[in-house]
């Protein structure tokens, strides 16, 4: 038995709304918007009482999707909105761009900081770190030469 592929990957949010606008700015395509509760819900992931806003995000190749949750009860632990790229766990995101200086140019309009600085890895990439919504690392990659 193995993996046939990955379907996406999944992140708990305290501002749905803020958290899926910032990745519609960046391209993805809102596939889905629906509420989660139930029996069913409560089993999968171990919590009693579940109430879940879910947005079902996918990249315009259809290839990658995010699911983004809001969980109404049970309240949600607090977590270190800041946490360095080597803090242990999923870190960061990564999404290739057509033009990563325009893509800039919209998330600092919209008052999103750099996590670092833009950086040229050889021949391959332009590519950078930015605090998206609520901590989340997002890198955004630019390919050179074609």
């Amino acid at each position: 038995m193995t993996v046939k592929g990955m379907d996406h990957v999944g992140m708990v949010v305290n501002d749905l709304k803020a958290a899926t606008e910032f990745f519609l700015s960046i391209g993805l395509v809102l596939q889905d918007e629906s509420e989660v509760e139930g029996e069913w819900v409560d089993r999968i992931i171990g919590l009693e009482g579940v109430l879940s806003r879910v947005a079902y995000l996918e990249t315009p190749d259809g290839h990658s999707h995010i699911e983004l949750s809001e969980f109404r009860s049970p309240p949600s632990p607090e977590g270190d909105q800041r946490a360095p790229a080597n803090a242990p766990g999923l870190r960061h995101l990564s999404f290739l761009v057509d033009d990563l200086d325009a893509v800039l140019a919209e998330l600092r309009a919209r008052g999103v900081e750099l996590v670092g600085e833009v950086e040229q890895y050889e021949d391959v990439y332009r590519l950078c770190y930015v605090w998206g919504p609520e901590g989340i690392i997002v890198e955004l990659a630019e390919k050179l030469g074609g």
